[in-house]
């Protein structure tokens, strides 16, 4: 190992003991005495070497983003759009019934998917669309829409999935087997909503995180390389919903944010102990009552939860050892049902919800909760943003929008429509090396957004 890495970093540097020779007159100019020098030509190689051979964490890929926040982190994309859209450069037909967002790493597209039989299906292709393997991971959602829903998240080489009838599944990223398995609903008497799962796998450090609600714990961890149980949190009220949970780092803790039905609940992510939560469900006077579907935003210590079908959006501050949280204000527009937000230079961008097929679009100022604007674009939808854009994907008939942040108005600036596929349009865009991802049905279809 020692050999390769020097062999390394005489490739890469070009460093050998011969080719470090420096007059000693230089030296003194310097300020450095030749015997200091002597020294630091072999110090110097020594810790160039433990810099390479020391092994980087790879950023995880997941579930809106690198910070599941909407925002991906592109440069030099298209400020305006032909008229009719960006340049078509990838079409995958067949990849299954779902709603759950294509996921790229390490030049790999994932995808989730019901294609035949009561399976939800784990697919990898190449970035020119073959595929590359299939496996089958878990039992289907059979009930009220009927395909695959959670997002896969991805680090080195594993993928986390939560299933159709709530498995969590951890698989080998480079061929899709099976490397462990655990079914928390079962083992800890979870109690979920009325449409199944949707959740995708929060990672911290250590452990793979798992919002089971019920009364005999909220939130269970597992060990993120062999599957061993490492904590379960206390109960602290409240059914399974359908969002992702969000790490945040605040004083000296790392807190899992999690949404029940009844509200926000904090978890000590390395422990498990419950932080605090806050009953929103009080705010709430119509149908669907706790149907969390999308994952909080935060920012310098404030965090944004939205929990739809009439109740309001809240903003709440946590304390600055993370321990306490105080409601700051409360909106009663942005309503958003399950396209996601966007923080954008101190303004919230989303969709609101009328009722199950129809909202509008609307900006909420962070710090005050003052409404924008709100403004009639087609129906709801979801959102992302990039390269100081916003990306707009209505649900009912499949309109994008390119979008300039502006407080006073939405300014769209370009639009498309995508019409391959079926089904609503729910599933999130995504934005990887400058091409545009978005998934329809059974279609995964991808633009080029740079010129």
């Amino acid at each position: 190992m020692i050999v390769d890495c020097w062999a390394y970093l005489v490739q890469r540097y070009c460093i050998s003991y011969d080719n470090i020779k420096v007059n000693s007159r230089i030296l003194c100019i310097f300020g450095i005495q030749p015997q200091t020098y002597i020294k630091l030509k072999y110090l110097i190689p020594i810790c160039l070497l433990i810099l390479a051979c020391t092994p980087q964490q790879k950023e995880i890929a997941q579930w809106r983003g690198p910070e599941r926040n909407g925002i991906y982190p592109e440069t030099r994309l298209s400020q305006e759009w032909p008229t009719d859209g960006p340049e078509l450069v990838l079409k995958i037909e067949g990849i299954g019934k779902g709603h759950s967002q294509p996921i790229v790493s390490e030049n790999k597209i994932f995808i989730t998917g019901i294609n035949t039989g009561a399976k939800d299906y784990l697919s990898a292709y190449d970035l020119d669309g073959n595929l590359m393997w299939k496996s089958a991971y878990g039992e289907a959602w059979d009930k009220t829409y009927p395909e695959s829903r959670g997002t896969p998240t991805i680090e080195d080489d594993r993928v986390y999935l939560i299933g159709g009838q709530g498995k969590l599944v951890c698989l080998d990223a480079n061929n899709g087997d099976i490397i462990w398995q655990q079914d928390p609903m079962k083992d800890f008497k979870g109690s979920r909503m009325w449409f199944g799962f949707a959740e995708s796998v929060l990672l911290n450090d250590q452990y793979a995180l798992y919002l089971t609600g019920g009364k005999e714990t909220t939130v269970v961890a597992y060990d993120k390389i062999t599957g061993e149980l490492g904590w379960k949190s206390e109960p602290a009220g409240g059914q399974k919903p359908y969002a992702s949970a969000l790490l945040i780092e605040r004083g000296e803790l790392q807190i899992a944010l999690f949404q029940t039905s009844e509200g926000p609940v904090g978890i000590n992510a390395s422990n498990g102990d419950v932080l605090w939560k806050y009953n929103t469900a009080q705010f709430h006077d119509e149908k669907g009552m706790g149907e969390a579907a999308n994952t909080p935003l935060y920012h310098e210590g404030d965090f944004f939860v939205t929990y739809g079908n009439g109740q309001p959006g809240t903003l709440f501050s946590l304390s600055d050892d993370g321990r306490s949280i105080s409601l700051k204000w409360k909106n009663p527009d942005l309503d958003t049902h399950h396209g996601g937000l966007v923080l954008f230079d101190g303004v919230i961008y989303g969709s609101t919800m009328i009722d199950n097929s129809s909202g509008n679009w609307a900006a909420v100022d962070w710090e005050t909760g003052e409404t924008m604007w709100e403004e009639e674009w087609h129906t709801k939808g979801s959102i992302v943003s990039a390269d100081g854009m916003l990306y707009c994907y209505e649900e009912k008939r499949g309109h994008v929008a390119l979008v300039q942040p502006d407080r006073n108005k939405m300014n769209i600036i370009s639009t498309f429509r995508i019409t391959d596929g079926s089904g609503p349009h729910w599933a999130h865009p995504a934005i990887y090396d400058g091409k545009l991802y978005m998934r329809h049905g059974d279609v995964v279809i991808v633009y080029e957004l740079r010129d």
